[in-house]
């Protein structure tokens, strides 16, 4: 029968090693305070003259710490520095400065409806929102979360709070086709050019469904969205024609992808005769029709997501589109404006300073000589008025609580068919 050591007896850097190994049958127990633990290891650092050792004592002395203390090799690491710089191991208890909450569960709240109301855009659009709501609008609620930084604001998104009130939907892709001059266009810092695209409303029953024309001004952003019930000459021409009058500047050109629905001699003899110049994108290069791209996702899906319409509901949609749409993602929704720089190296690259970011209709009166664009039928006073006629929040509800009756009539009647 082995004798059963007592672990003061452990003299040498053999006997510890001894130890390690489990080689010896030791008595000991794992110190559980602190204050004990921090002093055993000093004590121990002292008795065997750690300083002076051999690097290879040196890791069995460590180990032997590791394994008596409960400490990782990397605690044991840093109390042997602390060691070696003030000559003693002491614990320091933690005293923590907590930071004061700035943001409590009504700021949450008020960033939920926020983003409930304008379905979830970047944080830099809310956070432009929320200062104009207490800025522009002198909503005192908001005064809290009118210095939030976009990165806490995302941190509130992810919050338990926040996350119990909301949840999240995905979003699409998009499609090309080819006719026209092939080329970018050119439009120079002036408001005219416009990017267009459709976006289906899916297929059930091997039926078709609505059409949507998104059409983007390159420079401010101005958008319309016209639905039609198919892209045939019949429907599209007349739509084509209110979706260009609805511009509040004159339209120069008009750039498509290489679809037929625009690429056909009867769009090119409308846009002939109020001498709008056609073009289209070109091959390999993807970015050329890319806002409107763009917008189909953050607009026209987010507002009609994927599920079949029937093509019978379209004038209901255009006339909701052009009262309710309309308004909203141009006189209340912020935009990001891109602005190219040059390194020194020649290459050039777009930024998107949240500075800049304002309404399309904000960014169509900052242009200089603005008012030489608009159309003879157009005046900044009466549009001011418009922009100006309700919040950026009351607009948003406005628009969903419309857009609420307009699916419950047509998925009502759709159910009872």
């Amino acid at each position: 029968m082995k004798a059963i050591m007592n672990i003061e007896n452990l003299k040498t850097i053999e006997d510890l090693d001894n130890f390690i190994q489990g080689n010896q049958t030791i008595a000991f127990t794992v110190l559980g305070d602190k204050h004990e633990r921090y002093k055993f290891i000093q004590k121990t650092l002292v008795k065997f003259g750690y300083i002076t050792l051999k690097k290879s004592d040196k890791g069995i002395v460590r180990r032997y710490l590791s394994k008596v203390s409960g400490y990782s090799r990397q605690q044991i690491t840093r109390l042997i520095k602390q060691y070696k710089d003030m000559g003693s191991i002491k614990w320091h208890p933690c005293r923590r400065n907590g930071f004061s909450t700035i943001y409590d569960k009504k700021d949450i709240k008020l960033l939920v409806e926020m983003d409930t109301r304008h379905e979830d855009i970047c944080g830099h659009a809310i956070k432009k929102l929320i200062e104009r709501a207490y800025n522009k609008f002198e909503q005192q609620e908001y005064q809290t979360l009118a210095n939030i930084s976009v990165s806490h604001l995302y941190n509130l998104r992810h919050s338990q709070d926040y996350q119990k009130q909301r949840r999240h939907f995905t979003k699409t892709q998009s499609r090309q086709v080819a006719i026209g001059e092939r080329r970018k266009p050119q439009p120079n810092g002036q408001p005219g050019y416009i990017r267009i695209d459709t976006v289906h409303q899916g297929d059930l029953d091997k039926q078709k469904g609505v059409y949507h024309i998104n059409a983007i001004d390159e420079v401010t952003q101005f958008e319309v969205v016209c639905s039609v019930e198919r892209i045939s000459e019949r429907y599209l021409i007349p739509v084509l024609a209110q979706m260009l009058a609805a511009f509040p500047f004159i339209i120069k050109g008009f750039h498509s992808d290489n679809g037929s629905e625009y690429i056909n001699k009867h769009v090119c003899k409308l846009l002939t005769k109020l001498q709008i110049e056609l073009t289209k994108s070109r091959s390999r290069h993807s970015n050329d029709n890319a806002l409107a791209e763009s917008k189909n996702a953050s607009i026209v899906r987010k507002q009609f997501g994927y599920q079949h319409i029937a093509q019978k509901w379209a004038p209901l949609m255009n006339e909701f589109n052009l009262k309710y749409l309309y308004p909203y993602i141009n006189y209340h929704r912020p935009c990001f404006f891109p602005e190219t720089i040059t390194d020194e190296k020649g290459k050039q690259r777009k930024i998107y300073p949240y500075e800049k970011m304002m309404t399309p209709y904000e960014k169509l009166k900052s242009l200089s000589n603005a008012k030489t664009y608009l159309k003879p039928d157009f005046h900044f006073e009466i549009l001011d008025e418009q922009a100006m006629e309700m919040t950026d929040n009351a607009c948003a509800e406005l628009l969903q609580k419309e857009r609420n009756k307009l699916f419950n009539q047509i998925f009502e009647q759709n159910r009872r068919a």
